[in-house]
């Protein structure tokens, strides 16, 4: 069955979307058996892919929702686009109350086994559920790794904090994705809300123009001078991929040859460590 990882955030726009883009672009290729990752697009709020490339309105996250719970629901795969920077995509229609509908039928038993499909099925769906709501809750149960996107600054790190996340309940799935500048260690964002892996995950301007852009260039994420979100997305991608954080001799996670409690140290704004 296909490994199921949610992408989403609790509140505001901090960059789940680019996000999940950046893990699918950096996504090990011989992981899965060489099996490219999907994108599906399941923020209630409606998507932003159809509208952003000029892609068809079917099929989409719609078609793949109404077919959830048939006998022969058919595949995920019918419903995939090709993005033009080289990403597989279930996109959705730029609307709240349809697209509410289709998470919710998604989050049904027949629905998470369109998205995992038959036990012979290989690959990985990055589900990107933008802003968290009650309707994903069985997602996030059901998920082999969850990744909660914010910014760095004080007010959105509270946000993350009253949102009560249920460590026990995600003990060694859960990874804070922290977007852009953040004033605070990693240590001490994973001590205060007790999520054990904290990921800095640079603002890289020039990586989101092209994801942004309906010009087909691809995305450096190997050799030289790979853009700073993209390095770091790579060692989130792989860590997900193993389903653990690498352990050294001492029991300690490590990431990318880092051995502090999860942390990932990539390149700031300014090129330097953040």
């Amino acid at each position: 069955m296909r490994r199921l990882v949610v992408v989403g955030s609790v509140t505001g726009a901090p960059g789940v979307t680019t996000t999940a883009l950046a893990l699918a672009t950096a996504w090990p290729p011989e992981t899965d058996g060489g099996v490219r990752p999907v994108v599906v697009e399941a923020d209630c709020s409606g998507g932003d892919l159809m509208m952003r490339f000029g892609l068809s309105s079917a099929p989409s996250l719609l078609d793949v929702a109404a077919v959830a719970g048939k006998p022969h629901p058919g595949s995920l795969l019918g419903a995939v686009a090709e993005l033009p920077f080289g990403v597989r995509a279930v996109v959705a229609v730029p609307g709240r109350r349809p697209c509410t509908e289709a998470v919710r039928l998604l989050a049904t038993d027949g629905g998470r086994l369109v998205l995992r499909g038959e036990e012979s099925n290989q690959g990985t769906v990055l589900l990107d559920a933008g802003r968290l709501s009650e309707d994903v809750d069985s997602l996030l149960r059901a998920a082999d790794e969850v990744v909660l996107v914010t910014r760095g600054g004080a007010e959105p790190l509270t946000h993350v904090s009253a949102y009560g996340i249920d460590s026990d309940a995600y003990a060694g799935r859960l990874t804070l994705g922290v977007v852009g500048p953040c004033p605070y260690p990693a240590e001490e964002i994973a001590q205060t809300l007790g999520i054990e892996r904290v990921v800095f995950l640079p603002w890289d301007p020039r990586t989101v123009d092209v994801m942004r852009s309906p010009r087909r260039r691809a995305l450096r994420t190997t050799g030289h001078r790979v853009p700073p979100l993209m390095a770091a997305a790579r060692m989130l991608a792989r860590q997900l991929a193993s389903g653990q954080a690498h352990e050294d001799e001492a029991g300690s996670s490590r990431l990318g040859g880092h051995s502090r409690r999860g942390l990932v140290r990539a390149a700031g704004d300014d090129g330097s460590e953040s």
